[in-house]
């Protein structure tokens, strides 16, 4: 049955560890990179005393190569400049640098900082970007991400995303933590935790929001919660399973799994719970909703015509059309930002791995080399795809580029990690 298919990788994660160690930090390791990648210099900016580490170029540095479009050069043995005017661009294009990164840390009173920096063109010997923050220290890492998606845009045209979020859950022991972290995992903020599994967050379009599915009454029912205050809601708690909520684009409403009437359909209801309107009908099992950019189409995982695959539905109603066609089983699909492609699970052989669809083309090619992958969540930008699997015995989070050559692991010593979304 598709259900008990679905779940499989679920459960199967539930039951790797029957005790966990504390806590860690979540670690990060990149493996491969672009072709072609941007050569960035990143000099150490002046430095403030008893400012955070690590420093901002360290941090903004590690972003870029998790694109898998940077690769950072040495800056050892050179003269560090700190600002516009002290740079040699002859220095620089000798040793190899297309762009660098320069700045200044200081102090303020009441201990504030103020950081500014610069983004120079080395070929061209031309400043691209300069920017100034008064920040505290809690924003030192937010500084650091908004600096690299700044080099981004700059150098490649595409805005970055390492200013974003990502919400994932957590087996530690017996308990389920939801968390919402920084896009490498750093800054961990547990939103929620519960003895019974919690699956399937969800980031509102503005960030302010997570909708989640919670076993803690004995049954999966859908919460929106508050990020701002942590107050949260029941928005579907009808009888028999609610599951699977996803967000339309406007952060209005949600598409929702229910099986209050017969088997699993998907229906909308709005945030607070109001409102609610069935979308498909029939005996077969349709879940794993989720809404296409403009709001206007629901892409969703379907047994209907003898296994699982993807299928598309106008969200005013409709016949659902079939979209994906190569393999038996595919399944939880994410649309991208800019509605070109569908990454799902496809499972071929026996191993579970993600996949990215053309929808303009029906083509589609397997982005990973795991096994049992699930979950596959874009990013902001369109650039990636943040995905769960399985790596020896543990659950860890992953992400990797839309051609696949990047690969990106989180993970947290002897801690589960799953069923991740990203957001802003």
């Amino acid at each position: 049955m598709l259900r008990a298919v679905l779940l499989f990788p679920l459960l199967c994660l539930a039951l790797l560890h029957p005790s966990f160690s504390a806590w860690a930090a979540m670690e990060i390791q990149v493996v491969g990179g672009g072709a072609s990648q941007i050569a960035v210099a990143m000099v150490p900016f002046q430095a403030a005393p008893d400012q955070p580490m690590p420093a901002l170029t360290d941090i903004a540095g590690k972003d870029l190569e998790r694109s898998g479009q940077f690769r950072r050069v040495d800056v050892s043995g050179v003269q560090p400049p700190f600002s516009p005017a002290q740079v040699n661009y002859d220095v620089w294009r000798n040793k190899g640098a297309d762009a660098l990164v320069i700045g200044q840390v200081a102090a303020l009173p009441g201990g504030r900082f103020d950081v500014r920096f610069y983004l120079l063109d080395v070929v061209r010997q031309t400043q691209l970007a300069a920017f100034s923050y008064d920040i505290s220290p809690n924003q030192w890492r937010a500084t650091a991400h908004q600096i690299a998606d700044i080099v981004h845009e700059k150098l490649t045209g595409i805005p970055g995303a390492f200013g974003s979020r990502i919400a994932y859950v957590q087996k530690r022991g017996s308990q389920f933590e939801l968390k919402v972290a920084d896009a490498d995992g750093q800054n961990p903020r547990t939103v929620m935790r519960s003895v019974e599994p919690v699956i399937s967050p969800r980031l509102s379009p503005d960030g302010g929001r997570v909708a989640y599915v919670s076993f803690e009454d004995k049954k999966p029912i859908v919460y929106v919660q508050s990020l701002k205050d942590g107050s949260r809601r029941k928005v579907a708690a009808f009888k028999g399973s609610n599951s699977a909520p996803a967000w339309a684009p406007d952060g209005r409403r949600l598409a929702v799994v229910l099986t209050r009437d017969e088997a699993s359909q998907i229906y909308l209801i709005n945030a607070d719970g109001s409102g609610l309107t069935r979308l498909t009908r029939g005996g077969n099992l349709d879940t794993e909703p989720v809404f296409s950019p403009d709001g206007k189409t629901l892409y969703f995982t379907s047994d209907r015509g003898g296994s699982a695959q993807i299928y598309q539905m106008p969200v005013s109603g409709g016949e659902p059309r079939r979209v994906s066609f190569n393999g038996r089983y595919n399944a939880s699909p994410a649309v991208s930002p800019d509605g070109r492609y569908l990454a799902y699970i496809n499972r071929e052989e026996g191993r579970f791995r993600v996949a990215l669809h053309e929808l303009a083309t029906g083509q589609m090619r397997v982005l990973t080399d795991t096994e049992r992958d699930e979950s596959p969540s874009f990013a902001p930008n369109g650039q990636a795809v943040l995905y769960a699997t399985v790596l020896g015995r543990q659950g860890i989070l992953g992400a990797v580029t839309l051609d696949g050559k990047t690969r990106t692991r989180l993970s947290e010593s002897g801690v589960d990690a799953r069923e991740p979304a990203w957001g802003q």
